[in-house]
């Protein structure tokens, strides 16, 4: 259905259960891929087929709540390839149950940078690159939480919001320059560790990676080359 033969691709988180159904599902579209995990041996393991391919790129230990080692991966792309035509973003993570006035000061800090201070670095590092070449397509990641907090997740919620409210500004600094960025809300998706820890859930209504995947990458392409800023839910029946 899509076509990336000529794109280059970056998917970071690629080692955790979205990243990997959006990484797979561009790599069937023929995109080169740099795959990023801050890990060091994770994608190795999971993209076997990949090591040492000229056309993609397997990038271990990136920080990316980290400028420096953000923007190393960055500049290696840019050498090896010349562009950065997609970013997506899966980085993030849910940590929740505990009320407000019991949270600490580091549960707070580490939702707001898993979730928001990545998605900013990030951000920051491949603009200038897509500015550049007046092109690019940049998807984030939030959560059906950014639009409303709930009870024992303060946190996340604020943390997801935050990125809603970065995609909209960004896009509105680069709408005009050829560059769409947009964000995905999911509700639950429907992962192993989901399932683990709610066992008695109906997970036929959760959102598959795989779903989450389509809508990313048809936000990748220049069918959606009109929707900027947008944050689109994706709930799957739940």
């Amino acid at each position: 259905m899509f076509d990336f033969q000529k794109r280059v691709v970056i998917v970071t988180g690629a080692a955790g259960n979205l990243g990997q159904a959006v990484s797979r599902a561009f790599l069937s579209t023929g995109a080169r891929m740099v795959l990023v995990d801050h890990k060091p041996d994770r994608l190795q393991q999971l993209y076997p087929s990949l090591v040492g391919s000229i056309d993609h790129m397997l990038a271990t230990s990136v920080d990316q709540a980290e400028p420096a080692p953000v923007q190393k991966m960055v500049d290696q792309v840019l050498a090896q390839f010349g562009q950065i035509d997609v970013l997506a973003n899966t980085v993030g993570g849910y940590r929740g149950g505990t009320p407000v006035h019991e949270m600490s000061l580091e549960d707070w800090q580490y939702m707001l940078d898993l979730n928001a201070r990545t998605a900013f670095i990030i951000s920051r590092a491949v603009v200038p690159a897509m500015l550049a070449q007046d092109y690019g397509k940049i998807i984030h990641i939030g959560s059906r939480a950014a639009l409303q907090g709930s009870a024992r997740a303060p946190a996340y919620s604020a943390a997801k919001s935050v990125v809603v409210r970065l995609t909209e500004s960004l896009s509105g600094e680069v709408k005009g320059q050829g560059i769409n960025v947009n964000c995905v809300l999911p509700g639950t998706i429907d992962t192993p560790e989901n399932r683990a820890s709610r066992p008695d859930a109906d997970h036929s209504r959760w959102v598959a990676p795989e779903a989450l995947a389509d809508v990313i990458m048809f936000l990748a392409s220049d069918v959606a080359r009109a929707i900027h800023g947008a944050a689109i839910p994706v709930y799957g029946t739940g």
